[in-house]
């Protein structure tokens, strides 16, 4: 059994990053800008937004933080997207999710210029990824291809089995797991809460990626000797012996799957750090196609 490391990959794709950059530099060339819109003060929006300003230092990125107050009516947060739309000193931004119930979520990511959204939720970057054209991938999607990839698992011909249907994870992982390319190649099942006799499919999966949102749902008898499992879940549980007073788990019951499993990615430290890492391949990208 081995560990996938999204820390480890996440930093190799930061040192590539971060190496360009200095090229780009020595060219006279623009450096790259990712902004972030928080609206309201969730803690883990905080938290992650936080992170990617960090991670854009740290790769060299100029980076900008809009801050917004939990009230603010649709209107204005359409006009400040307006705003960074025709801001050119800005490569590509986030809005981050989720919003307000008084707002609506897809008239915002459609409101985003699909040359900036490296989000990859605009409808045009999903519509490209269905055609295999290159522009922006799904965030977390990407991140585990990535992961693939590092780690050179065998993808070509093997079952993949998706827990989720989401459209941020589970629908765009089942088009890039069956796409004519590395990684890829898969045949691909997707399964829901819908979905009968759900351990009879996951039994048959070579590569499992979990995003169905329960905490520690797969368990060991899900699982065939050998598969890949990815987990994409994160849950925080309340633990007193933490100083945090909470731990967190994914939808993947760890120390019960891992034996079985020839790769699987920990909670934490697993897809979650990928999931910033592919912002900035995705603000990388956007530099490069705007020229």
């Amino acid at each position: 059994m081995k560990i996938i490391s999204g820390i480890e990959v996440s930093n190799k794709i930061k040192e590539d990053i971060a190496s360009e950059v200095e090229a780009i530099k020595r060219r006279g060339e623009k450096i790259p800008h990712l902004a972030a819109v928080l609206v309201g003060s969730d803690g883990a929006s905080q938290t992650y937004v936080n992170a990617k300003v960090k991670a854009c230092e740290l790769v060299g990125f100029g980076s900008s933080l809009v801050r917004l107050p939990e009230a603010i009516s649709e209107e204005t947060l359409l006009k400040e997207i307006e705003r960074l739309n025709n801001n050119d000193n800005i490569d590509g931004f986030i809005v981050q999710l989720p919003l307000p119930k008084h707002i609506d979520e897809q008239k915002i990511t459609e409101a985003i210029a699909p040359a900036k959204d490296v989000d990859g939720f605009h409808p045009m970057s999903l519509g490209k990824m269905l055609l295999d054209i290159p522009s922006f991938l799904p965030a977390t999607p990407y991140g585990i291809i990535e992961m693939l990839r590092y780690y050179q698992i065998p993808t070509e011909g093997k079952h993949c089995v998706v827990l989720g249907r989401s459209h941020i994870v589970g629908s765009p992982m089942s088009v890039l797991m069956a796409r004519n390319t590395y990684p890829g190649n898969c045949t691909v099942t997707i399964t829901h809460s819908k979905t009968k006799n759900l351990a009879a499919i996951t039994l048959q999966a070579d590569i499992l990626i979990v995003a169905i949102g329960k905490p520690e749902f797969v368990t060991a008898d899900m699982v065939k000797d050998g598969a890949t499992v990815i987990d994409v879940g994160i849950h925080r549980i309340e633990d007193t012996t933490k100083k945090s007073g909470y731990r967190l788990i994914g939808d993947v019951k760890f120390d019960e799957v891992a034996p079985k499993c020839a790769y699987i990615s920990p909670v934490p430290g697993g897809v979650g750090p990928m999931t910033i890492a592919s912002l900035l391949k995705n603000t990388l990208l956007a530099v490069q196609l705007k020229k």
